[in-house]
């Protein structure tokens, strides 16, 4: 079995933990590294041993590159992606699929027409953590899926990260950052989402970075920083959501499933491990199920594409569930704005579960 060729287009922060994973998988060969900051992308090649970097352009004239794995910012997700489809490129995207959602579709549909793959982050659903909580669900473990409680909320990512403007622009913001880890989770445990409300705000018109040597520099924020959102999924179950920058109380990985029989606790959607908690009626202390499965982290999703090219089977952190998401979560926005429920029109099926016994760090059949 030879490996798949993939150069990996943006090598700022999230490329230091794709890359790590990417360069050991047997499955993939990391062949470039590509930035519009050149110096950058011959950094990232170094440190992780790749022979070749350049810039993106580069990447996608390579005939050695069968896949490109897009860690670029959320603004130029879809351009990227398009490109790399039009070079005859699988692609692997960051989340969000795109910031526009008529942009997403179109690169879904030029996958489809060209024979080619689009995948999508959050792979996170994959890890040993939420696919063992996916077995209690399918189990019956908590009897029938009645409602699903979600929260995150931070004081934002302008406390910590050196240059935050992109978390706080176009395809940023808690729901478009953060949420496609718990909306991909609920839809993975639960199914699609048939219909959507929202109320946003924001807490402040401009931010501070905070941390690195650009603190005290300030920026627009453009986007809301708070977000609530109720949820209907097509099974019946109902959930509720709150997405914040604005919280000084820190909630991260909150994911509670109620059901006739049981309550469940999730795992952080935003990791791969993690036991799960399932709550029974008259019993004081949860019952800790152990997590098993995968938890080699970021880049099992582009291992689970290549696999399925090879098989000719469905991908599972696949563009349509992305697209899917990327609905839900613009849908939010609109409901915010002009009042009332929302219909999503993207049905999706769940992907198929994940056997505990995958393991992306030796080689898949060929």
């Amino acid at each position: 079995m030879s490996a798949l060729g993939v150069a990996v287009v943006g090598c700022g922060d999230i490329s230091g933990q794709y890359l790590p994973n990417l360069t050991a998988f047997p499955d993939v060969d990391v062949r470039f590294c590509a930035d519009l900051d050149v110096d950058r992308a011959r950094a990232r090649a170094d440190e992780f041993g790749v022979r070749h970097a350049g810039t993106p352009e580069e990447a996608l004239a390579r005939a050695d590159v069968d896949l490109v794995v897009n860690l670029t910012v959320p603004a130029a997700h879809g351009a990227v992606a398009a490109a790399a489809l039009d070079a005859g490129k699988h692609v692997w995207n960051e989340k969000p699929l795109a910031v526009d959602l008529d942009d997403a579709r179109a690169l879904v549909a030029k996958a489809a027409a060209n024979g080619l793959r689009v995948g999508c982050a959050p792979d996170t659903v994959l890890g040993a953590g939420i696919q063992n909580a996916r077995r209690l669900v399918d189990s019956g473990a908590i009897g029938t899926p009645l409602a699903a409680t979600v929260m995150l909320q931070t004081m934002g990512p302008d406390r910590w990260h050196p240059n935050p403007e992109s978390f706080f622009g176009p395809g940023g913001g808690p729901l478009f950052d953060m949420g496609p880890y718990y909306l991909a989770t609920l839809c993975t445990l639960l199914g699609p989402v048939g219909q959507v409300a929202g109320l946003v705000c924001r807490g402040r018109d401009r931010r501070t970075v905070m941390a690195g040597p650009r603190t005290g520099a300030t920026f627009p924020v453009e986007v809301a920083t708070h977000v609530s959102a109720l949820l209907g999924f097509a099974s019946g179950a109902v959930g509720s959501a709150v997405f914040s920058f604005d919280s000084p109380l820190r909630r991260t990985g909150f994911v509670e499933i109620a059901g006739t029989e049981a309550t469940l606790t999730v795992p952080d959607p935003n990791g791969f491990g993690g036991a799960s908690l399932l709550h029974l009626p008259g019993v004081e202390a949860p019952r800790v199920v152990p997590a098993a499965g995968t938890v080699a982290g970021r880049g099992i999703g582009v291992v689970d594409l290549v696999r399925a090219v090879r098989a000719g089977e469905p991908h599972r952190a696949s563009g349509e569930l992305a697209l899917h998401v990327l609905e839900v979560m613009s849908a939010v926005g609109r409901s915010a704005a002009d009042g009332g429920f929302v219909g999503i029109t993207s049905g999706v099926g769940r992907p198929a579960p994940v056997d505990p016994g995958w393991d992306p760090t030796t080689p898949g059949p060929s």
